[in-house]
């Protein structure tokens, strides 16, 4: 079993930038990849980014492409989504997700946190 904390959603003007972060307990954390998540009102679930165990290879949704960075620290057993240059159409449940299996896919992570609330208002 993994338990994934999210921590870091609020509420921030376009333009600019806030620093999600996953604390994971359980399963040894640098056993699998991570990936961040969201879901706008309405809307399905989609993918915003992933990282490798090492942290060596990471991808991203082409909406937040070199806005948005996956790190991770496994000495900490924690995962980072920094956001910069944010836009309103960024709000959204940002999840936070574990799997064993490096990918993109929501059906493809075994574990997820509770989210936390990301708000950009105009």
């Amino acid at each position: 079993q993994v338990q994934l904390i999210e921590s870091g959603g609020g509420l921030v003007q376009a333009g600019g930038s806030l620093r999600l972060s996953c604390a994971a307990s359980g399963r040894t954390f640098s056993s699998g990849a991570m990936g961040w998540f969201r879901q706008a009102p309405g809307k399905e679930r989609e993918f915003v980014a992933a990282i490798s165990r090492s942290g060596g290879r990471t991808s991203y949704a082409d909406s937040v492409k070199g806005r948005f960075t996956i790190s991770r620290d496994n000495a900490k057993n924690t995962v980072y989504l920094q956001m910069n240059s944010l836009k309103p159409e960024d709000t959204a449940v940002y999840y936070c997700a574990a799997t064993t299996h490096y990918g993109s896919s929501v059906y493809g992570y075994d574990y997820w946190g509770q989210g936390t609330r990301v708000t950009v208002s105009s």
